[in-house]
């Protein structure tokens, strides 16, 4: 596959380059070879919250994160398509 270009804005190319072949977004891919060239990469997936799973979220804290994130069309998403939704941002 051909090498894309990233900028210069992301640290660890080598990682947004292995998390964008694995079907994640430009930005979640940034987001965390960003993170992982500040600490190490064991480090990142070790420093996440205690926030529960998106399934015990009810359907307005979902529509609330969504537009924190900017995701079209949330207003019209049921749960799970807000859960499908969050999780590929």
């Amino acid at each position: 596959m051909p090498q894309r270009d990233p900028g210069p804005s992301v640290k660890d190319k080598e990682l947004y380059e292995k998390l964008r072949d694995e079907g994640n977004s430009k930005e979640k891919s940034a987001r965390i070879a960003n993170a992982a060239a500040d600490t190490s990469r064991s480090a990142v997936g070790r420093r996440g919250g205690k926030s529960p799973s998106y399934d015990e979220w009810t359907v307005d804290e979902l529509r609330e994160r969504a537009a924190e994130l900017d995701i079209d069309g949330r207003s019209s998403m049921n749960k799970n398509e807000l859960i499908d939704a969050l999780r590929k941002h």
